[in-house]
């Protein structure tokens, strides 16, 4: 009978969760490894198709004090968001007049324009929305300057990020941020990903937004993304621009807020 032949990398294994230093039988991947990434493969395939339980997270961000509005793409279902991933890009034409309307209310009450508008959209992991879009909201208001102003966050599925353009636009948000699921992978199936946008309007694209990727307790946890995410936006108004023009340079802040290490002392 075979026996497994270790990796000398193994040790390395305890520092991270990706696919490293496997050992092998012979000329195969051991049994056990071989069911961990069936396991790890299955997990990714249902965080793409399982769908958001949109009124479960309705509820829970509304208990925390967070108005919530809904919307959908113009993707008509988990099939054709796959195949048209233009349609996910697009709000649904039957989900624009209310969030004008929206807009014009907020406008005749007196309300200033909102400084940002926050969409969260299912995007290609329903399960990081579903399991991180409340530690990462609760964590930003503590951040933010005062004054600064926020419209209601926006529940979107069949989401692609560019529908929040489309969005921001509408409700006349200086600034949008999407949080949407990023594409699975076999060690990470519930990365949320962040990215913001300055001045969202329809036909903006990719070079034009900053992104925070890898939101998770494993990744880069929720409090941290959402001190990052302040940063950036507070930068971006006063350049008035986000994208390859805005240098993420929020790791300085915090290591000059440091206290000096004592053997530097």
């Amino acid at each position: 009978m075979a026996e497994i032949v270790p990796d000398p990398w193994q040790a390395w294994r305890r520092h991270t969760a990706a696919r490293i230093a496997l050992g092998r039988v012979g000329v195969a991947t051991p049994t056990d490894e071989a069911l961990r990434f069936g396991l790890a493969h299955a997990m990714a395939r249902d965080a793409i198709h399982a769908p958001l339980d949109v009124l479960a997270l309705q509820e829970e961000l509304q208990a925390a004090g967070w108005p919530v509005l809904q919307a959908r793409s113009r993707a008509s279902d988990r099939t054709e968001y796959l195949r048209r991933p233009d349609l996910g890009r697009q709000l649904h034409p039957d989900d624009a007049p209310r969030l004008r309307a929206h807009a014009q209310q907020q406008r005749e009450a007196g309300r200033p324009a909102p400084d940002l508008c926050i969409v969260v959209g299912d995007g290609l992991s329903s399960l990081a929305v579903q399991r991180h879009t409340r530690a990462l909201l609760s964590a930003l208001p503590q951040h933010l300057p005062a004054g600064f102003t926020l419209a209601p966050v926006v529940v979107v599925t069949q989401a692609r990020v560019a529908v929040a353009d489309e969005i921001g636009e509408l409700l006349g948000a200086a600034m949008s941020a999407i949080f949407i699921g990023e594409r699975p992978g076999l060690s990470s199936p519930d990365s949320l990903g962040i990215y913001l946008t300055h001045g969202p309007r329809r036909g903006r694209n990719d070079a034009e937004r900053n992104c925070i990727s890898n939101v998770r307790p494993e990744g880069l946890r929720p409090e941290a993304a959402a001190f990052k995410l302040a940063w950036l936006m507070k930068r971006a108004l006063q350049l008035g621009c986000t994208g390859v023009n805005l240098k993420d340079e929020s790791d300085l802040e915090v290591l000059e807020a440091a206290p000096p290490s004592p053997a530097l002392k």
